[in-house]
């Protein structure tokens, strides 16, 4: 296994949008407050590794997240990748869950159901945008055999992630945590991904800061922020 590329994903800090429920996707949002913290700490976290290479989605909240990381690592170069971008949700973005189920119920109904083909107007198909990410993931880990390298992007994204490594068909409702500034660790070979740890938190945990001390993040938006 010297030639697996090890693998840390991490999803953004926490946004004012992720609070709201309100769908991102493709959207710049920015990090809020909570948001910036988590990146501090996560990154904190990871300057214990040794780090070869850090990549992010072009979106600023994961490109912010991975610059922090970057600096903590010893001034690594963020290097942006379009292909681990958030799925994108066409009519969806902008609107909270609950506008979505009164002003699109029987879309609102397509999507919650996994539907692999289905794809709100304007925006990417549920397969589509795993193929895009695990395609794009796996190009960039293929570069960096026996080295470990940082993928930071969003909850849609380290949701097929897990799918590509945990071997879990896309319509399998979801059961395990997309927080934000989680620390989840892959291996890559030319088989794919395999999974190592998932959802590993413990930097956020004993928190100086009262209003920051939950560490969870907003997750209630995990397959779409």
């Amino acid at each position: 296994m010297d030639s697996a590329t090890r693998v840390l994903a991490v999803r953004h800090g926490e946004t004012a949008w992720n609070v709201e429920t309100r769908i991102q996707g493709q959207l710049n949002i920015c990090l809020n407050d909570k948001g910036r913290w988590q990146a501090e700490r996560v990154a904190q976290a990871l300057a214990e590794e040794e780090l070869h290479a850090v990549y992010a989605s072009d979106l600023v909240r994961a490109y912010d997240t991975a610059v922090v990381i970057g600096r903590a690592a010893g001034g690594l170069r963020v290097q942006r990748e379009f292909g681990l971008r958030e799925r994108s949700f066409g009519v969806f973005e902008g609107r909270t869950w609950a506008e979505i189920e009164r002003d699109f119920p029987d879309h609102s109904a397509r999507w919650r159901a996994r539907e692999p083909e289905y794809g709100p107007d304007g925006g990417e198909t549920l397969a589509r945008f795993y193929n895009r990410v695990v395609s794009s993931a796996g190009e960039i880990a293929a570069r960096h055999p026996g080295q470990t390298i940082v993928l930071v992007a969003h909850g849609g994204v380290l949701d097929c992630l897990y799918r590509a490594a945990a071997r879990v068909e896309l319509q399998t409702p979801r059961s395990w945590q997309l927080g934000n500034a989680a620390v989840n660790r892959l291996l890559y070979t030319e088989e794919g991904f395999t999974l190592i740890g998932w959802g590993d938190t413990s930097h956020l945990d004993g928190a100086e800061h009262d209003e920051f001390s939950d560490g969870g993040g907003a997750d209630r938006v995990g397959h779409a922020a």
